[in-house]
Formats: C-alpha cells, structure tokens, sequence
C-alpha cells in the first residue's frame, strides 16, 4: 500500500502506523483518532471528537478479474537493443521480457496516477479534456506522478497545469488500483487558496458543479465514476472516509467505456 502513515478524522491527516493484514471479515485495521477542526462543516453539521476508525472491508462483486499486462509488447531490450523472449524466469511466476543477447528481464511496474477532488462552495472542480483519451469528457485534475515529486506535489502540480488552480491538500480521500492498465490511482480531498481557476492546455473548459449536477454520463474514466459517487455517498451520509478499492476492467474495453468495471476489495475507514 503506497500510503503506510494515514489517520483520518473526517479530513485530517496526522501520522499514525497503519497495521493491515490479510482481507478477512475479522481483520479490521483501526487508528487512534484526535480531534481536529472540520474544513466541511458547512456540509456535515457534525461534532468532532475523538474515536477510532475502522477499515471496513466490503466486496462490490463476487468476483475479480486477473491482471493482463503488456509483456509482450517489449520486443526489444531496453539496455543493448536486442530483440526479447517471452518466459517465465526461473524462481519466478510472471511472463517476463527476457534479452535473447544479454540475458537481462524487463520488469514492468503501475504507473501512479495522483490528483485532486477539490471542493468550494458546495461544489466540486472538474475539467473538460482537450486531449485524448477521453476528448471533451470532464474530470478530476489528475496526471501521472513524475520522479522525484510526492504524491501530495503531483497532485497540486496536476492541478495547477490543468486548471490554473492554486491548491491546499486536506488529505487522501481514495486509493484505487487498476490492475488491467497497470495504473494506480491516489485522489486527495483539497480546497482552493484562492477563487481563481481557468482551462489549462490539456483543458478546454473548468467548472465547478454542484453534488446534483456532476455530469456521471461524462466523465472520462471509470476512477472518475468511482471517485465522485463514493464523494457523492460520502456527504450524503454525513461523514467523509477514505476508500481503497481494485477497480476491474473488462478485457477489450477502451479506457473511455466508463461502466465496464467492479469495484472489488473496497475497504473504507
């Protein structure tokens, strides 16, 4: 788990060891909690106090799709040139891209997708695309994390490049994996410094939109769809958690096929 130092009291983030275990009905993570002011009081008229928070394990499906990656599309080696094999290393369980001259393995590792789910006025900012995938769909500011940068920088950095927006991170709202496309998603709960935003380049339009009124039949990827009905439950219960979940793609679907998913594994505070 990318995250190993979480504690949430509504949106609050102090450090605290996270001790998690395999999935069993049993096995509940919690957190020592202490008070904190409340940054969405205005949307949950609820007192902050001190208690402890559980990982609730939950299953969205009875079933989970097995990851298929791209081993095969690495024909050639990445250090002498040389065109590749594809076998199971000895001592080893995946398909690797082996050197057929020099003998060396490709490993392939998840891209980390980081961005922010910014609330204001009741509101949250989305981005229309100008770019593919997803053309003229709205989302989250979200991009993939650069080296050398957290995943709180990439994810202020995201949303300044794609809606001008300057940014206070609260705190990690969802984990999502993606184990089709060998993607990773981590989405933050912040708000704006200051009521200022506009299109970026990769953006052809910004707004904010009332809880009601998020365009769901519009956005760009199925992480989007899971990460605002899970704000959209969130607030409508009264009370914000933070969601880790494995979001399966159906083989053969394009990125933009928002409702060929489950949501499996998903676990919340």
């Amino acid at each position: 788990m990318m995250v190993k130092a979480i504690q949430l009291q509504i949106c609050g983030l102090v450090s605290q060891r996270w001790s998690w275990k395999p999935r069993t009905v049993s096995s509940l993570s919690s957190f020592s909690s202490i008070p904190y002011p409340n940054p969405y009081s205005k949307l949950l008229p609820i007192t902050t106090v001190a208690r402890w928070v559980r990982f609730v394990p939950f299953h969205a499906s009875s079933s989970s799709l097995p990851s298929a990656g791209n081993v095969r599309n690495i024909k050639f080696c990445q250090w002498c040139g040389g065109s590749t094999k594809h076998d199971i290393p000895e001592g080893e369980e995946r398909l690797r891209a082996i050197c057929t001259v020099c003998g060396k393995i490709a490993y392939q590792n998840p891209k980390m997708v980081v961005g922010c789910l910014i609330e204001h006025d009741n509101k949250v900012l989305l981005c229309k695309r100008s770019i593919q995938p997803s053309h003229g769909l709205w989302t989250l500011p979200a991009g993939y994390l650069e080296i050398g940068e957290s995943a709180v920088e990439g994810a202020i950095r995201e949303t300044r490049e794609e809606a001008n927006a300057d940014v206070e991170v609260i705190s990690p709202f969802a984990q999502l994996d993606i184990p089709l496309i060998g993607q990773s998603y981590m989405i933050f709960l912040a708000k704006l410094k200051k009521h200022h935003f506009s299109p970026g380049p990769e953006s052809s339009a910004c707004q904010l939109f009332p809880l009601d009124d998020i365009p769901f039949n519009s956005l760009s990827f199925s992480s989007m769809v899971v990460t605002l009905s899970l704000y959209v439950e969130d607030i409508k219960a009264g009370k914000l958690k933070f969601h880790y979940g494995t979001i399966n793609k159906r083989p053969g679907t394009s990125p933009s096929d928002i409702r060929a998913y489950t949501l499996d594994h998903h676990m919340h505070s």
